[in-house]
């Protein structure tokens, strides 16, 4: 991955990040900022209504100490000379629109209202619509709702005599003011902008050394992964050189490998298994003596038992390195047949991992179309008739179909042709599916 690239890649993470962290920000402050005012809000209603109902209860303390019920009729004369004597609750935050007052059996007594507030019948509705709940001597129950767009606040309060005892209940329904909503949606705008403000300026100090520390993280990264995959190409030249081979079939096979998973869609993080386990699919044959391995002709019971050793050799190399355990797939799994009669643990059909189905493919008809100190390459048409014979007992039938589209131009492209083609292929394969992966780290 260039230096340009990784650095725009960088940047890009990073404003993408803080972006998000302004809106989650300012959206989370927005509502602590919101159910603030709304809290002051309930508040100062709850006050002023316990402080106009002890106001009223004092002024009607001779009927709430009676034993005689309260007359709706009494009530509603001492409530109008009240209201005339005191004044009408009006506030700078908004008004109560409506009041009404319940007998100790929540049997309505009397209502009072502001009959040129505009959405009073909605108010009487939505109060008609909800049941009272029983409410104790000592208790206030607050209900905040909006109707029509405008926010109200009900408050539920006991009416009590001079023994304390609960004589009544009297609610009422505050409606907030235009004024009172502007200043509230004011104060929420206002804490966004801090908080934005804030995690800008924050940003501002602190993005050049973010930047870069995951510059050099980054490009430490690449460092490494250019590393590992270095050791990974040394392994798979090694293990040709090993069996009296050359890299091309190792290229060839990964890049046909590849282009297989590609043609069936295969994520991105399995296909770079699947690069890992072709380049190292006969890693463990550096643990077969050099009798059998190189040996010119066909291999006895006893030596092809030995030979079947090198897939156990090829799991324990690479189970030693964290980045190369998901290579095993490809590693152990690569001479397993599709009808169960492969090797080493005989699994069938779908057991056999998807990337080792493929590999068993694109290696045979590799070793069918190459050119072997033993043998002639054989044509195209030749190997995937061998193919085709294979279909269901050895090979995976979704997959043989799958290849069968691509075969023809892999085939073209690459059979027979210069080494350094699938060496080139696969070194860019490698930059997309592997050095792609270090802004996902980053991510």
């Amino acid at each position: 991955m260039k230096s340009d690239s990784l650095n725009a890649s960088i940047h890009r993470l990073l404003i993408i990040r803080l972006g998000v962290a302004t809106t989650i920000l300012s959206l989370l402050f927005a509502a602590i900022a919101y159910f603030n005012n709304q809290s002051r809000l309930e508040n100062a209603v709850v006050e002023l209504t316990r402080l106009r109902t002890n106001q009223f209860n004092l002024y009607i303390r001779d009927l709430l100490d009676s034993p005689e019920p309260l007359a709706a009729e009494v009530l509603e004369r001492r409530l109008q000379r009240f209201i005339a004597e005191s004044g009408k609750a009006i506030v700078s935050d908004g008004q109560f629109v409506l009041v009404r007052i319940y007998d100790e059996n929540d049997t309505l007594l009397l209502e009072s209202s502001e009959e040129k507030f505009a959405a009073i019948g909605a108010v009487r509705q939505a109060v008609d619509e909800t049941p009272l709940i029983p409410l104790g001597p000592d208790e206030v129950q607050v209900v905040t709702a909006s109707l029509k767009g405008q926010p109200f606040v009900g408050v539920d309060l006991p009416m009590k005599n001079s023994a304390n005892k609960m004589r009544a209940r009297i609610l009422g329904v505050f409606a907030v003011s235009p004024e009172a909503l502007t200043a509230m949606r004011g104060n929420i705008l206002q804490t966004m902008l801090y908080v934005v403000g804030l995690v800008v300026a924050t940003a501002l100090v602190i993005y050049p050394i973010i930047t870069r520390l995951l510059g050099r993280l980054s490009r430490t990264t690449v460092k490494l992964l250019d590393s590992n995959l270095e050791i990974l190409q040394v392994l798979g030249g090694a293990i040709a050189k090993r069996d009296s081979d050359t890299d091309a079939h190792n290229y060839r096979v990964s890049v046909y490998s590849v282009c297989l998973a590609e043609a069936i869609d295969l994520p991105r993080k399995q296909i770079r298994s699947l690069i890992k386990g072709s380049l190292l699919h006969d890693v463990g044959k550096l643990g077969i003596r050099d009798n059998i391995l190189l040996k010119p002709g066909k291999l006895d019971a006893e030596e092809f038992a030995v030979m079947k050793t090198h897939v156990e050799h090829g799991l324990e190399i690479t189970a030693r390195a964290s980045w190369l355990q998901d290579a095993q797939p490809v590693v152990g799994g690569h001479h397993e047949k599709f009808d169960g009669a492969g090797y080493p643990e005989g699994l069938r059909g779908e057991d056999i991992p998807l990337a080792a189905r493929i590999f068993a493919i694109t290696d045979v008809f590799d070793a069918l179309t190459s050119r072997r100190p033993y043998k002639d390459p054989m044509s195209f048409t030749e190997s995937m008739q061998i193919l085709e014979s294979g279909r269901g007992s050895h090979f995976d039938p979704t997959l043989i179909d799958a290849f069968r589209v691509i075969a023809r131009g892999l085939y073209d492209t690459y059979s027979g042709k210069d080494d350094s083609l699938p060496k080139r292929r696969l070194e860019v394969m490698t930059e997309e599916y592997f050095k792609g992966q270090v802004t996902d780290l980053l991510a």
